[in-house]
């Protein structure tokens, strides 16, 4: 835990105060939400389905990564009382929001993947 009053962490808040996409960055960034966030999308899933559908990804991460999903309103939890219990998770109102946000970032990161399989190509066919 770093201290609050630290050069980094004033930054930071700086930032986060005065940039909207930092904000939204923060809230989605990381190497597992966006793998997430996409498998929850279009559906909502049991916890179980999410676990194998993401390859990779440690339970504690999952967990983890759920509950920062869900503590900014983006996710939410749904516990049947059933025996055994069931959990499901689903996008909620304002995650829906950023579904055309989301898109714009699949589509440019698509876009920007296949630039950098052409020259990567186009290097090696130099050499």
């Amino acid at each position: 835990m770093r201290k609050q009053t630290s050069t980094n962490a004033l930054n930071e808040k700086n930032i986060i105060d005065t940039c909207g996409m930092a904000v939204a960055l923060q809230v989605i960034g990381g190497r597992w939400k966006p793998a997430i966030l996409c498998r929850l999308a279009d559906s909502t899933m049991r916890y179980s389905e999410l676990k194998k559908s993401i390859e990779g990804i440690s339970e504690r991460m999952l967990v983890a990564q759920l509950r920062e999903l869900e503590r900014e309103g983006i996710v939410r939890r749904v516990v049947y009382p059933e025996v055994p219990p069931r959990v499901e998770y689903e996008i909620t109102q304002l995650g829906r929001t950023m579904r055309p946000m989301l898109n714009a970032m699949a589509e440019w990161g698509r876009m920007h993947r296949t630039l950098n399989e052409q020259r990567s190509a186009e290097q090696l066919a130099e050499v």
